[in-house]
């Protein structure tokens, strides 16, 4: 059957109606005309492919990779780089209004560069996942990967790269791998850290000096899969098979962009830490940063990245956090929050609403979570001033965004 597409919704495929049912194409954009089969059909949509394109966009490009539509990372590399990024932001609007924000007048973008950006990957017995299949690609080179992550593929023969998952992190950004000097660490997530770490507290073995808070009694330290970057002046220390940002370059333009747009103040809070990425530029900013981080070994990390500089750390979920330490950590002049893909949790949402702070930045790798959570602060008095997206995974459809918040 012969169609022409609408517009592309959250998640990169784009919509059409047949009989007035709900049909999903994938590797589209918007005004295509195509000859499509159904693929799938449910109880309220369908979804379908590509059979023949009749009538291309004209930003159609000709996908530079040859494990495209087969690699499960990649979606909109068939879309001219600047149109993806229009789409993007159109996703990103369409999601808002439907939580009543309209925002199409506030939105700016942030981003880099369209290729070799991507830092992190996930590996699966040496490859990436083929899309909707239960196969393993042995890529030799990823269009997206920086330099560092491509000449290890392409010197590293499959057979040789290991069974299982592993954690590969290369950068240009790279001042240390593990203990050695290097651009590029391979971890193996069955690594014993129990074995070979280091107790931060507890042992007679060597010790971090760590700011004394019973909410925050260490953990262990795994030296061999330490990677320490430099971003924006500041070394940052992390361990490779937890969380950190894939793409350094808008990363090091997000930390500024937040520390510029907040001025200076006297405490900042951030919640959900991580590794303190962003506390370790709020510290140049505000005379007191709280860290908030459920996750101790990031924590660790987070001690290491603000050594010398004034800071309290809670190793809390925010919901304990908001629970137990809220009432008596004093007022904020600033908040910077990072949840997980699933946004806020409620009490800290709620306790955000109540606060009073008078700027808070919301960042978020959901944008359905993310919308969610500017409704309730908007309803509770703050002024969203300006939202940026910010373009973590060109070629993708994925959308992280930054809300500007002042009450």
């Amino acid at each position: 059957m012969n169609i022409i597409t609408d517009k592309m919704v959250f998640g990169g495929k784009t919509l059409t109606k047949i009989d007035g049912k709900a049909v999903f194409i994938p590797y589209t954009m918007p005004g295509e005309s195509l000859e499509i089969k159904i693929t799938e059909e449910k109880r309220d949509y369908n979804n379908a492919e590509i059979v023949n394109i009749i009538k291309p966009s004209e930003h159609r490009v000709k996908p530079a990779c040859p494990y495209y539509e087969k690699c499960g990372g990649c979606n909109m590399m068939h879309i001219e780089p600047g149109y993806q990024r229009e789409l993007r932001k159109q996703m990103l609007a369409d999601i808002f209004m439907q939580n009543g924000i309209d925002i199409s007048d506030k939105i700016q973008i942030v981003y880099d560069r369209d290729t070799n950006y991507r830092c992190r990957f996930q590996l699966n017995d040496g490859g990436l996942s083929q899309k909707n299949a239960n196969v393993i690609i042995p890529v030799e080179e990823c269009i997206c990967a920086e330099a560092p992550v491509n000449e290890w593929l392409k010197e590293t023969p499959a057979a040789q790269r290991g069974k299982g998952r592993s954690h590969l992190f290369g950068s240009s950004f790279m001042i240390s791998n593990g203990q050695n000097s290097g651009k590029l660490i391979v971890a193996d997530e069955a690594d014993d850290s129990k074995k070979s770490g280091i107790v931060v507290k507890g042992s007679s073995k060597k010790k971090l000096k760590l700011k004394e808070n019973k909410y925050f009694s260490g953990t262990m330290l795994s030296p061999q899969n330490t990677v320490t970057v430099c971003i924006g002046g500041k070394n940052l220390s992390f361990d490779v098979r937890g969380f950190f940002q894939s793409n350094l370059f808008v990363f090091e333009k997000v930390v500024k962009l937040i520390c510029d747009t907040l001025g200076q103040g006297e405490r900042v809070l951030d919640m959900y830490s991580g590794c303190g990425s962003i506390s370790a530029f709020l510290a140049d900013k505000f005379s007191q940063v709280v860290l908030v981080e459920h996750n101790r070994d990031a924590l660790v990390f987070a001690e290491q990245n603000m050594a010398g500089k004034s800071h309290v750390s809670y190793g809390l979920s925010g919901a304990n956090w908001v629970k137990n330490c809220a009432s008596t950590c004093g007022e904020f002049d600033a908040c910077v929050i990072d949840p997980p893909r699933s946004g806020m949790e409620k009490e800290v949402c709620d306790y955000l609403c109540k606060s009073g702070i008078p700027q808070i930045r919301s960042l978020s790798c959901d944008p359905a979570t993310h919308a969610r959570d500017c409704a309730k602060l908007i309803a509770a008095g703050y002024s969203l001033e300006q939202i940026y997206l910010l373009d973590f995974y060109p070629n993708t459809s994925h959308i992280e965004s930054l809300a500007v918040f002042v009450k």
